[in-house]
């Protein structure tokens, strides 16, 4: 006769702890928004609109491609409110599954970005008239940077994210190498560096998820 589902045997503690694993594991991934999805997009847009800085508002004042002057602003306001839309997307669908302090960590940690951002680029707004155009470039570029990865690392230490405070460390480190490498080479470092790191923290957070 063979038996029925009530009837098998019981699980020795070995095979207990692994199927917990198993489905703790499978829990943590249907409550976790695609890493490439939410870094990838960054990642994406550092890579075109800092090149295109780059091509356009080389290292001492050297201009590679002869790219209209509005051409890398315009594309950075676009590649930003794109990538915006798109992690703001993939963090919404989780969010919805998700209730409590978690949720509310969430919904305080994405109102910080906006708040640091805004408060930041009206400091600069002000400051960066006094400015030669190269280094108030190099202002815009490294302030913005350096709150990426500082709220990077905060995020981190609210999630116990060591993978995200290892990318925060990174910005934060190239921003103060390009920063010091000064004008031109800053936007090459964020876009090959910055953005590439963004590119790898999302393959490596997704086949970790895997």
């Amino acid at each position: 006769m063979t038996p029925i589902d009530d009837d098998a045997p019981p699980l020795d503690p070995a095979e207990s702890l692994a199927l917990i694993e198993r489905e703790r594991a499978q829990v943590g991934r249907d409550l976790s928004p695609d890493p490439r999805l939410m870094y990838w997009p960054w990642g994406i847009a550092w890579l075109v609109t800092f090149t295109l800085f780059f091509l356009r508002y080389g290292p001492d004042g050297r201009v590679f491609v002869d790219l209209p002057g509005w051409l890398p602003l315009v594309a950075l306001a676009v590649c930003m409110i794109a990538a915006g839309i798109v992690t703001g997307v993939a963090g919404s669908r989780v969010s919805r599954r998700v209730m409590g302090p978690s949720n509310r960590q969430g919904a305080m940690y994405g109102i910080s970005w906006s708040v640091a951002f805004t408060a930041f680029s009206v400091l600069f707004s002000q400051i960066s008239d006094v400015l030669p155009e190269d280094k108030a470039g190099l202002l815009w570029a490294g302030g913005m940077v350096a709150v990426t990865g500082a709220l990077h690392m905060a995020g981190a230490a609210i999630w116990n994210d060591r993978d995200m405070f290892i990318l925060g460390s990174w910005t934060s480190l190239i921003n103060i190498v390009g920063i010091l490498a000064g004008p031109g080479w800053h936007s090459l470092i964020v876009a090959v560096a910055g953005g590439g790191g963004m590119m790898a923290a999302g393959l490596i957070g997704w086949l970790r998820q895997r």
